[in-house]
């Protein structure tokens, strides 16, 4: 969030912000300002961690990377497979992005990396041509990241409200 100050009508369209120690002045609680900031900085991070992972990986799957066509291959859904799963990404990244749609992107995300890493722990193994492992830990981080997404944002999925109401 940022504070900011408007000088006369003038000037109306410069703003300054307010250092720390208006702030302060001004509300008295500079504890909360900071709790506050960091809850800002934190949010964002966990959409946009997950999201740029998932936009990271659209370009090896839309431009057929010899690994992407690997994966899908072996789980027998190349080329449909490969293209699909990546659109469904894509939609995934841009929910996540925005701060109304956060849940629903968390949710389609989770969807799509319990996919991910039920086919690395059953089909693909963990280590996938040799690359020690980094698909596995990305979905893993994405998934995580997902869940706790879909956890803080709980009361805005309409189904589950519904459940909880009752």
């Amino acid at each position: 969030m940022i504070f900011i100050r408007l000088n006369g009508l003038k000037r109306r369209y410069r703003f300054e912000p307010l250092s720390i120690a208006e702030f302060y002045d001004q509300h008295g609680n500079l504890k909360h300002y900071l709790i506050m900031k960091s809850k800002t900085i934190l949010d964002f991070l966990l959409r946009a961690i997950p999201a740029a992972i998932l936009l990271q990986t659209l370009y090896f799957k839309f431009t057929a990377a010899p690994e992407s066509v690997y994966i899908f291959e072996t789980l027998g859904l190349e080329p449909m497979g490969r293209i699909g799963i990546g659109i469904l990404e894509l939609v995934a990244a841009i929910l996540l992005i925005v701060p109304k749609t956060t849940w629903m992107g968390a949710l389609l995300g989770m969807g799509i990396l319990a996919g991910a890493l039920f086919s690395h722990l059953t089909q693909l193994g963990i280590v996938v041509q040799n690359d020690g492992g980094t698909l596995f830990i990305l979905a893993s981080v994405t998934f995580v990241f997902c869940a706790i997404l879909a956890w803080k944002n709980r009361t805005k999925i309409p189904f589950l409200n519904k459940m909880w109401s009752k």
